[in-house]
């Protein structure tokens, strides 16, 4: 009997849900997707449907695997990727959710964080976690639930409830609830995990009233977390790989080395840089956080998190009509000479790195009789661009090893135009894979690695083919004006609270 060769990473992301099927040389063979739905109930705060995404989850499953000609025989294990951050409370007897999910984005619970800050609070967090007290994490998105649900956290302390992100709540529904579990990169974006110590720390849930009694269990990336439920498929199927959307990226784009650099550019924009087997503390805003655990053997990474960048674009076409797709945004760039003045500060979540400003708000600067639908569309794009020069600015003057290139992904990354003015921001080349799903295929690749597709790290690197390299053309003195409009612009966006 031969072994099946093909994994189906599922990628449930902010917007969409996704199922690929990869062949053992890691190229996708088959591809489902659905979007759903953004809920909005307040100023500043995003929910989802968990109902929502585990059916698109289990749909596109179904769908990608019947589109590679295969039955769930041929699939030799499944890797789940995810937004991180976004939390889910459901009742451990139903599977069902209590309330609607609430996504990373969602800003309530600023001003818990600011009196947390306030209180003197933000060095334990930082020094056990490695992140800094906002409400892009977890923990106070647990807390607001339990809170504001009639009976939900006496239910929690009795051990009713269960806690997870998105990679837990479909573990749960793919194994029938057999299985409440997570992954280190997972846990270490919930500000209750110790990344040091490797384990949820009882202090941090005690100050941000976390009941421990919610929590998963925390593994290794690459193992056998659990087996699909019977009916789902038309046969079991083994889940081996779990990871954060962002990790899985790094994961996928082959950065095994420290100093081996990755950027993705969705929804949001997310910089990961391998530190090896050290966890650099940052002193500009960054974060510290498992890139991976192998074996029990942890690689920490430096990250740079900006909430809005593909996000901008999205709003330019449904909430300002400025364009009708988001590939237009390339052409409409390229028809100017400049951005004739107009700089764009995305703000509409707050900044994240290296600012960590919650109650910042987007703003654009420059508007004259002359500005064009194209001068917003490049303000737009520069302004991916120039977020990414901080955190690249930020992650050296911590002592990360500055590589040799920029590894891009993510929808965004197939924009030439962006490619060529990040390598010119950067002063540093810019690489693009053949592939730019390498958030599913890091995914895979955990999975894979799980039942014996692939042999291990080497065998992975090798299966990685750039696509494009961008080498940097810009002069020094435009890339110091440009970037001297953008800190201004900048400064004038933040809040000063």
């Amino acid at each position: 009997m031969t072994m099946a060769q093909h994994i189906l990473a599922i990628d449930q992301g902010t917007t969409s849900t996704r199922a690929i099927v990869f062949d053992s040389s890691a190229r996708p063979v088959a591809t489902a997707q659905a979007e759903f739905a953004q809920h909005y109930p307040a100023a500043g705060w995003v929910e989802h449907d968990p109902e929502d995404i585990w059916r698109d989850t289990l749909a596109t499953a179904r769908e990608a695997i019947a589109r590679a000609g295969l039955s769930a025989a041929g699939i030799a294990a499944i890797g789940i990727t995810n937004q991180r951050e976004t939390t889910v409370i459901w009742d451990r007897a139903s599977g069902e959710a209590i309330h609607r999910a609430i996504v990373w984005q969602d800003r309530r619970t600023a001003d818990t964080c600011h009196q947390l800050k306030a209180d003197g609070a933000g060095a334990m967090v930082a020094e056990r976690t490695g992140l800094v007290l906002d409400p892009y994490f977890s923990a106070t998105k647990i807390a607001w639930i339990l809170d504001h649900v009639p009976g939900a956290r006496a239910r929690a302390e009795r051990g009713e409830l269960a806690f997870g992100t998105i990679d837990s709540f479909l573990l749960w529904r793919l194994t029938g609830g057999a299985v409440h579990a997570t992954d280190v990169t997972n846990a270490g974006r919930t500000l209750i995990y110790d990344i040091h110590r490797q384990q949820w720390d009882e202090d941090l849930c005690r100050l941000l009233r976390v009941p421990m009694a919610i929590l998963p269990e925390v593994h290794d990336n690459s193992r056998l977390f659990g087996t699909t439920a019977p009916g789902l498929f038309d046969a079991p199927i083994a889940i081996a790989g779990m990871a954060g959307d962002q990790q899985a990226a790094l994961f996928g784009q082959v950065c095994f080395q420290p100093g081996e650099v990755k950027s993705t550019y969705g929804t949001g924009c997310f910089m990961l840089i391998n530190t090896g087997d050290k966890a650099l503390t940052s002193h500009g805003g960054l974060l510290t956080t498992p890139a991976y655990r192998l074996n029990g053997q942890m690689t920490y990474a430096l990250e740079g998190s900006i909430f809005v960048a593909g996000a901008a674009i999205k709003w330019l076409r449904d909430g300002l009509g400025v364009i009708t797709h988001a590939s237009q945004t390339q052409d409409l760039a390229t028809s100017v000479d400049d951005a004739h003045g107009v700089t764009m500060v995305p703000a509409f979540a707050g900044l994240g790195a290296p600012h960590w400003d919650p109650d910042a708000r987007g703003a654009i600067f420059g508007l004259t009789l002359g500005t064009t639908q194209a001068h917003l569309a490049r303000a737009a794009l520069e302004a991916v661009a120039f977020q990414t020069r901080d955190l690249a600015a930020t992650m050296a003057a911590d002592g990360a090893v500055w590589p040799a290139a920029l590894r891009v992904d993510g929808g965004m990354a197939a924009n030439d135009w962006l490619c060529q003015f990040l390598a010119d921001l950067l002063d540093t080349p810019v690489e693009r894979p053949d592939h730019l799903e390498t958030t599913a295929l890091g995914a895979a690749f955990h999975a894979g690695l799980a039942v014996g597709v692939w042999s291990g790290l080497d065998a992975l690197a090798r299966t990685w083919q750039r696509g494009a390299r961008f080498v940097p053309t810009m002069d020094a003195a435009r890339r110091a004006a440009l970037v001297s409009g953008w800190q201004d612009a900048v400064s004038r966006t933040l809040s000063r609270r």
